[in-house]
């Protein structure tokens, strides 16, 4: 599509492709700015039903005003292709910045309390993310975070009559991404229940353990069988040298019932808070 337009888009480089969607750079040529157009694959919003869930959430998600949730400009379709426009961020995604052995500490937490004043900014407007993954945070070149695809996973949820896990690892099983989303989905997602905040909130507790460790909580070589880590086991223990209080908040985020979870967002931004302040008091 390079060179072609979307209305009054005009697509000039491919910046990656993934289960849902295709995400162009593009030039706005009303408003004379870059922005970034994810095309949503046909088959994807072929359900009139579920399309209207993913437009009532995006358009929510499109009023969010909070310097690390990416702008929604537009939700649109032209010529049978339905896109988003949205904020162009130059940088790169988190999953491609961790290293083997994982983040410095310091830099985890400024990563971290970013991605959690995001939520809670959303979750305080009543909208879940359901598929937090490193893939999904955006890092500027200035270590700012930008969180992307609120509402993407309506696009993919089973429908209000399917609530087994075989239909989560259908409903989640394109272009091989499975394997990567299920490591993050918390038990209650894996099991298609019904959803709320501390779904997020399990999820960053899977984002926040990569970022110290290098490493997924869950492993397994199917989806099935990650699936069942989620469900079932322990997670390696953290480094050595991660604060025990830190410590304590990661297993408290990971933990399998939701009513033993940190039940807000923002107290868990808070506790990261004050654990940040103590740790460059004492460096």
């Amino acid at each position: 599509m390079i060179g072609e337009k979307l209305l009054h888009y005009e697509i000039t480089e491919k910046l990656g492709e993934g289960g849902m969607g295709v995400v162009y750079q593009a030039r706005d040529t009303h408003l004379d700015r870059w922005v970034a157009l994810k095309v949503l694959p046909p088959e994807k919003v072929a359900d009139p039903s579920r399309k209207a869930r993913f437009i009532q959430e995006a358009k929510a998600a499109s009023a969010l005003n909070h310097a690390n949730i990416v702008t929604i400009y537009d939700i649109a379709a032209d010529r049978g292709i339905d896109f988003i426009a949205m904020e162009y961020v130059a940088g790169r995604t988190l999953d491609r910045l961790i290293p083997r052995k994982g983040l410095r500490l310091n830099e985890a937490l400024k990563l971290a309390l970013q991605i959690a004043g995001a939520l809670a900014r959303a979750h305080a407007a009543g909208i879940v993310h359901r598929d937090l993954k490193p893939a999904n945070v955006m890092v500027d070149d200035h270590g700012g975070v930008k969180l992307l695809d609120f509402g993407l996973a309506k696009l993919v949820e089973p429908g209000p009559s399917s609530n087994a896990t075989t239909a989560t690892i259908a409903a989640h099983t394109e272009e091989g991404k499975v394997v990567g989303t299920a490591a993050y989905m918390s038990p209650e997602q894996a099991q298609g229940h019904a959803l709320d905040a501390r779904t997020d909130i399990f999820s960053f507790g899977a984002v926040l353990y990569e970022m110290l460790t290098g490493n997924r909580p869950f492993q397994g070589t199917s989806s099935m069988s990650v699936l069942s880590a989620v469900l079932t086991a322990e997670p390696a223990p953290l480094p050595a040298e991660t604060p025990p209080d830190l410590t304590k908040i990661v297993h408290r985020c990971l933990r399998k019932d939701p009513e033993r979870r940190f039940q807000h967002m923002d107290d868990l931004r808070v506790a990261l808070e004050e654990l940040k302040e103590d740790s460059e008091s004492l460096s």
